[in-house]
């Protein structure tokens, strides 16, 4: 008997380790999930695509290097200049010896262009954007500005339009000058490198997928063949390895840009898109544990990114439609036959928040005066509500924001009336001071 007792304590007491330690392990599971995620690079940020909600980001506000990410600014352009009419996607271009030499240049990404050659504007952007072929970006400036030195004034311009601040930019490539055989932008410095903080470069990916979608058609391609037909055919790899069918694929990633240089490190500006939701991340001078700066490690540090963005983020609803508050359901009215009148909030807002810290985020009421005066028509904006709580804001300037107005009406007294409530009011006025 005493036997059996025993055995049957053994397995109850097995039974409760066991939960304990489940229960142990799905705590500390739900804990790594909800905290930040360690990113193995210098700079890094995450957004929401669609509205610039900055979802994560560390020392995303120091100027670093961009490599070729800079090159989104020469699609950004071109595309504008597509959309104007001002290039056609046939228009044609003969090589320069600019363009000619540092095609050949076996060190850096490029499509061998032919001294006599003749290409197309698309063959060209398509090479830059699959291929980050650095020749084909030059002869891309050529064909916008003239040179590459006038295409410079045009990346400030856009740059100052798109609100960017503290970017540099010494050439439309990305790589160092010291990198272009002497025949780099005149006015530049010899060893000049492109500059930009990672939250400026998630707000260039961020206006360039908003102003031209149509980029991911292109960024997304995994392999194409340039001079498709001819001797001179090169296939060209997408350095995007996390693209589907790439080495290190990555559910929903469709774009954008990669770039290093020795002085940037390793580079990524990355797109994915998984349900609703569209994030963008960048991650810059990512490393391994041990320190190597190494392609793998721009995707592992851009996969922690997209994990946390994927796991822990959802649009929510804040504030409803027509919602009303119970701190405060009216506003009072003075001069009204009624004292006071109800107020509700107009339109919802909607956000993209940690669904794990949703109690972080809170609403508040603000009224632009505490009366009014009537008469009152129903729909008078009397205030309204923001959000508070957000830890990161946006990308650009946002405060979301509802108006808040009236749902019912009032009339104004008559003059009696108001004469009556004004005597009144003097002669309390009065007994107070006296009494």
């Amino acid at each position: 008997m005493k036997k059996r007792w025993k055995a049957a304590s053994i397995r109850v007491l097995l039974a409760f380790v066991l939960v304990v330690s489940m229960l142990e392990i799905s705590l500390t599971s739900a804990s790594a999930k909800n905290d930040e995620p360690t990113v193995l690079a210098k700079a890094a940020i995450v957004i929401d695509a669609d509205s610039g909600k900055i979802l994560y980001e560390k020392n995303a506000n120091k100027a670093l290097g961009i490599a070729s990410m800079s090159k989104m600014m020469t699609e950004f352009i071109l595309l504008d200049k597509i959309k104007a009419g001002e290039i056609s996607w046939d228009d044609k271009y003969n090589v320069s010896k600019y363009a000619y030499k540092i095609s050949h240049d076996t060190a850096l990404s490029n499509v061998a262009l032919r001294e006599d050659g003749v290409y197309t504007v698309r063959e060209l952007y398509e090479a830059m954007a699959i291929y980050s072929a650095n020749a084909a970006t030059i002869a891309l400036t050529e064909v916008m500005a003239g040179s590459e030195k006038k295409f410079l004034p045009l990346m400030n311009k856009k740059a100052k339009e798109l609100g960017l601040k503290k970017y540099t930019f010494y050439n439309a490539t990305g790589l160092s000058n010291s990198q272009l055989q002497g025949m780099h932008p005149k006015g530049t410095p010899k060893k000049g490198e492109n500059k930009m903080p990672a939250k400026e470069v998630a707000k260039l990916s961020y206006e360039l997928l908003k102003e031209h979608p149509e980029v991911l058609e292109t960024a997304s391609i995994l392999k194409k063949t340039f001079a498709k037909g001819t001797k001179d055919a090169i296939p060209m790899e997408n350095w995007n390895y996390m693209l589907k069918g790439g080495k290190y694929e990555y559910e929903g990633v469709d774009g954008l840009k990669t770039g290093s240089t020795d002085y940037a490190g390793q580079c990524f500006a990355a797109t994915a898109k998984q349900g609703d939701l569209r994030v963008i991340t960048i991650v810059m001078d990512a490393k391994e544990k041990n320190g190597d700066s190494t392609y793998k490690a721009r995707f592992d540090a851009t996969k922690v990114l997209l994990d946390y963005a994927f796991d822990n983020f959802e649009q929510q609803t804040i504030l409803a439609k027509n919602a009303t508050f119970s701190e405060q359901k009216t506003i009072e009215v003075k001069n009204g036959k009624e004292k006071t009148v109800k107020i509700q909030a107009t339109e919802p807002i909607k956000m993209v928040v940690n669904k794990n810290n949703i109690k972080a985020i809170k609403t508040e009421l603000v009224l632009t005066y505490p009366s009014i005066s009537a008469p009152v028509k129903k729909g008078a904006v009397v205030g309204y509500v923001k959000v508070t709580g957000d830890k990161y804001g946006y990308i650009n300037p946002t405060e979301l924001k509802s108006n808040v107005v009236t749902t019912t009406s009032a009339s104004e007294r008559g003059w009696l009336s108001k004469g009556f409530t004004g005597l009144g009011d003097f002669f309390e006025n009065v007994w107070n001071k006296v009494f």
